[in-house]
């Protein structure tokens, strides 16, 4: 009931902000627009607690109607409008709370497809991709799921009002979990679940890796033609975590890297122990590695997910560590006057992370 009010409400709210003005619609176009991501980059430094600068130049064209309460892993976004009938889905990126981190070193992988139960009355069942080999981050997907519930009602009430045109917009955490909800909503619109004249358009900005290659390959299938940028300080440290570390098990059944050890068992005798030695030592430490990695950022920290989702229960595991950067790259290459205004101190490691340095670098892109 309390649910139904709040929609309603909202959609009351909405109607009031679609005056005269508001009616003309124009259409997103694909590629990346300087001076849409500048916009954008506004509209995502307005969270008010996630590298906020109240310094930093507010939104021209964009103003904010609704702004949810903290969920999931200390997760948040924010809805933005303009007068063109286009919305912005803008997620908050991490914060100082030890549980916004938490969120981001749950890095083990889970099957980008499946089901996960987040509490007794909430299984959340998704799909982010069709191929069975993709795989995503644990935490952001806990994200995603939250997030989800809360945004696929606004979708749905701005839809109703004319809107078409959707952003969506994150830096650094904000970012990452942008790349999962976009592939949940896109694979949601192909099987009916979204509308399918509404547009989206995705803008990752300090992003880290969100999933392994196969869920790269996907997601950059599902968004090709330039309706998902990943934008990248070449300074910036984030978008090269969290670690990777690729097996023989993450190549494609057909490579003789799959199969070596097969290949191997059939050789003679003396070449077969020397290629095993060799082979060994050069696949068992990575291996050893990618265990270490599973247990340490998957199992170990899911006593502290419970702390705070009591009723979370342990996802299946992919057997993977193979986080790549995912998206089209547009990369922003520092300068010489870059490195004036931003001196580069070790003990400042955000300083190239921070909304200031991609405002400044996308400004002369």
């Amino acid at each position: 009931m309390r649910n139904s009010v709040i929609s309603y409400l909202f959609f009351i709210f909405l109607s009031l902000c679609v005056i005269p003005g508001y009616a003309q619609t124009t259409s997103l176009k694909p590629g990346f627009d300087r001076e849409e991501f500048l916009e954008l980059l506004k509209v995502s430094s307005r969270q008010g607690d996630s590298l906020y600068n109240p310094n930093l130049p507010a939104p021209e064209k964009f103003q904010k109607i609704y702004r949810s309460s903290e969920m999931g892993l200390d997760n948040r976004w924010d809805l933005w409008v303009n007068k063109d009938n286009t919305a912005c889905i803008s997620i908050r990126g991490t914060t100082t709370k030890q549980l916004s981190w938490l969120d981001n070193f749950y890095a083990a992988m889970v099957p980008a497809a499946g089901s996960l139960k987040l509490s007794n009355d909430f299984l959340f069942n998704y799909n982010l991709s069709n191929d069975h080999r993709s795989a995503v981050h644990a935490g952001w997907l806990i994200a995603t799921a939250y997030l989800s519930q809360d945004i696929l009602p606004k979708i749905d009430s701005l839809y109703n009002s004319g809107y078409r045109n959707f952003y969506i917009m994150g830096h650094s955490q904000g970012g990452a979990i942008s790349y999962l909800l976009t592939a949940l909503l896109l694979q949601q619109q192909k099987t009916g679940g979204i509308p399918a004249e509404i547009k989206f358009k995705t803008y990752c900005s300090a992003a880290p890796k969100p999933g392994n290659l196969y869920f790269a390959y996907d997601f950059e299938n599902m968004t090709k033609g330039g309706w998902a940028l990943t934008v990248t300080n070449a300074a910036d440290w984030v978008p090269q975590a969290p670690f990777s570390i690729q097996t023989a098990g993450d190549f494609v059944e057909l490579s003789p890297f799959a199969n070596a050890r097969e290949v191997i068992r059939k050789q003679p005798f003396l070449k077969r122990m020397v290629m095993t030695k060799v082979y060994n030592s050069l696949d068992k430490p990575t291996d050893k590695a990618n265990k270490k990695f599973q247990k340490y950022l998957g199992k170990n920290l899911e006593v502290y997910i419970r702390k705070v989702l009591p009723e979370f229960e342990s996802p299946e595991y992919v057997n993977s560590n193979n986080y790549v950067r995912t998206g089209q790259q547009i990369v922003l290459y520092p300068n010489e006057e870059y490195f004036k205004i931003f001196p580069q101190d070790k003990s400042s490691i955000w300083i190239n992370h921070a909304f200031e340095p991609y405002l400044f670098l996308t400004s002369s892109y």
